[in-house]
């Protein structure tokens, strides 16, 4: 156990090194690390939202566009059914959470309940209905009226849907703002909680967080609003992004609209003519053909770019745009047209979300909490040594060794990890650095035990560290289970403590059971002792 071959004591002086040379940049002042060779580590620990300041929002599904959204497809649906079997019908409509439909022909009413019935979709009955499914609505008849009403499982489950599809979004949008480590999660049945780390203007993370951002390409009306007359039929009426009391008629049919959805790329750009702000985009295949085929069908006719139910703008189709890129002009300011190809790129909202908290964290706390963090690090690791150095002698100083070293490398891999420290993090690193010396407690104890048995120094050490290393693996793989489950279970501040005590508990077991076995065999070649100082 004391033997080292010549390849393993470089390995374990290069990881050592390593780590520390990783942890290095975080101690240098940032004029010194710009100084330094391009080969050498300059990543450093991303601080959390509660030690770095930044933007705190949550997000909330909007209940009246769930409803919408959810009445959408199934009012679709029934009337493609009740047409195709030829029922009459009228009233087709939705009503809070439930669609309701008039049939005309009284003997055909348990006809058409049926064919609804039929459209529903099952949905799991969630975590302790044992896999039982249920139906997304129930169907109930009054005389000649059929009424769908959504059952609470099929709207949690729409919700979770939705949730799930907003996270992915937002997550690509904040990314886009090039900032790191953002905190993105589900919070409740139907909210978003979004924390991003160092950024200071909390108002453009809302103004990205909080449209739809769907963007359609719709033919205008041949009759305009000129005062309070009425919608013309097949068209809706749209307001303009510019002034609300503007307003277009456009037309509402499939053939007269382009959806945003078949976008492959949005980057902010300048025209070439006005060298104003402007977003191209570009179609995949599907949305060229369709887009070259509405503009080569209606040339010299105006048509809208419509975001989030507002007219963008309304130019006028000069030639068929074959191509499957266009442009968007809008009198955008920079950050705008930068902002709006952000949207476009990550997608769009699959319903509307509302923020119902935003905050501000002041940088002044995670200040006082990286003073208080480190003073805690610091009276902690000297309490350890000290008391190490007492009840052990030279080994305790050689333990000691280890422990500095292994703080070390746990900055050093949060730095090639790119992980976020957060305020229970360094409550991690604080509790790795009590637990770090449990083993070379055991390994110590055990080498008194075997000395008051009679044996040798070399043998004493020898059988020390043999016999402990078992039981120093399985306590440490335990505690390393638990925070791999903390991890994947837990949420933001759980994460964060969780990840430190793991790369605490993998560095510990090292600098332990390898490193400081590799001191004290150096010390027993080079001084062969006549007694242990244990």
């Amino acid at each position: 156990m004391l033997h080292f071959p010549r390849w393993k004591t470089f390995l374990v002086l290069g990881i050592t090194i390593l780590g520390l040379l990783l942890a290095l940049p975080n101690v240098l002042p940032q004029r010194v690390l710009d100084a330094l060779p391009e080969w050498l580590p300059h990543k450093t620990v991303h601080l959390g939202l509660d030690l770095r300041g930044g933007a705190h929002v949550v997000l909330e599904v909007e209940q009246e566009d769930l409803y919408q959204k959810l009445a959408e497809p199934v009012i679709d649906d029934i009337r493609s059914a009740l047409r195709e079997a030829r029922i009459g019908y009228t009233g087709l409509r939705r009503t809070n959470g439930s669609v309701t439909v008039t049939i005309r022909e009284s003997d055909r009413v348990d006809e058409a309940a049926r064919l609804i019935r039929n459209i529903a979709q099952p949905v799991s009955g969630g975590l302790f209905s044992q896999g039982m499914e249920t139906s997304e609505f129930t169907v109930d008849v009054s005389g000649t009226r059929i009424t769908a009403t959504f059952t609470q499982a099929g709207i949690e489950s729409r919700v979770s849907r939705a949730i799930q599809q907003s996270i992915e979004i937002i997550r690509r949008r904040v990314d886009e703002l090039g900032t790191t480590e953002p905190n993105i999660q589900r919070q409740g049945l139907d909210r978003v909680l979004v924390q991003v780390p160092g950024l200071e203007d909390s108002s453009r993370l809302i103004n990205l967080l909080g449209q739809t951002a769907r963007l359609q390409f719709r033919l205008l009306c041949e009759d305009q609003p000129t005062g309070s007359e009425r919608v013309p039929p097949g068209c809706a009426r749209v307001v303009s992004m510019e002034d609300p009391n503007f307003a277009y008629f456009v037309q509402t049919g499939a053939r007269a609209t382009v959806e945003g959805e078949h976008l492959t790329d949005a980057q902010p750009g300048f025209d070439s003519q006005t060298n104003e702000p402007i977003v191209l985009f570009r179609f995949n295949q599907t949305g060229a053909v369709r887009f070259g085929r509405l503009t080569q069908e209606n040339v010299g006719r105006p048509f809208a770019i419509v975001l989030d139910d507002q007219v963008i703008s309304a130019p006028v189709i000069r030639e068929p745009i074959l191509g499957g890129s266009g442009q968007i002009s809008g009198n955008f300011t920079v950050q705008e047209a930068n902002d709006l190809a952000i949207l476009l790129r990550a997608g769009a909202l699959p319903v509307n979300l509302v923020v119902v908290e935003e905050r501000t964290v002041g940088p002044s706390l995670g200040a006082d909490s990286i003073a208080a963090g480190t003073l805690a690090s610091i009276v902690g690791t000297i309490a350890v040594i000290v008391f190490m150095a007492i009840s052990y002698g030279l080994f305790g100083i050689f333990a000691n060794i280890a422990l500095l070293a292994n703080v070390g490398m746990i900055i050093g891999a949060l730095s090639l990890l790119q992980a976020t420290l957060t305020l229970p993090g360094i409550a991690g690193i604080v509790l790795t650095v009590g637990m770090a010396v449990d083993a070379n407690v055991l390994v110590f104890e055990r080498i008194r035990e075997e000395i008051r048995q009679g044996k040798s120094p070399i043998a004493a050490i020898d059988a020390g560290y043999s016999r402990a290393i078992g039981t120093i693996m399985d306590a440490n793989l335990t505690t390393l289970i638990a925070a791999i489950i903390m991890f994947g279970m837990g949420s933001g501040p759980v994460r964060g403590f969780a990840v430190t005590l793991s790369i605490g508990i993998v560095t510990s077991v090292f600098s332990a059971v390898t490193l400081n076995r590799l001191i004290v065999s150096w010390w027993l070649r080079r001084f062969r002792p006549a007694a242990v100082p244990v």
